[in-house]
């Protein structure tokens, strides 16, 4: 079983910095996509930036400039970097990955998602 724990995340003043990570713990063979959404009560969940296995990144628009995805293969953590934080910033933030792992001797991949973790940004 493969489960995505997020850590970070809590209250900051808008212009602030904040940093969420997540680490991926079990079994697989490949972290192929590792994202960060958000989330805002009564909307959908939006991504917020992704990091491929290659090395390319993506952002929303919202975002670029401010925020950074770091993936560090080898300890299976990613991060996001916030900076320059706005009040419409606030959201849950949850850590997704899209992830291969052998089952029955068959290569598949997964969605998995974190728990979710809190940010704040007040104004």
């Amino acid at each position: 079983q493969v489960t995505l724990v997020e850590s970070g995340g809590g209250l900051v003043q808008a212009g602030g910095s904040l940093r969420v990570s997540c680490a991926i713990r079990g079994s697989f063979f490949r972290a192929n996509i590792l994202a960060w959404y958000r989330q805002i009560p009564g909307k959908a969940r939006e991504l917020v930036a992704a990091a491929y296995y290659g090395g390319t990144t993506n952002y929303a628009d919202s975002v670029k400039g401010r925020f950074t995805i770091v993936r560090d293969n080898p300890l299976n953590v990613v991060s996001l970097q916030m900076n320059s934080l706005k009040s419409e910033d606030t959201a849950v933030y949850y850590c997704n990955g899209e992830i291969s792992r052998y089952e029955n001797e068959e290569l598949r991949r997964r969605t998995y998602w974190g728990q979710g973790t809190q940010v704040t940004v007040s104004s």
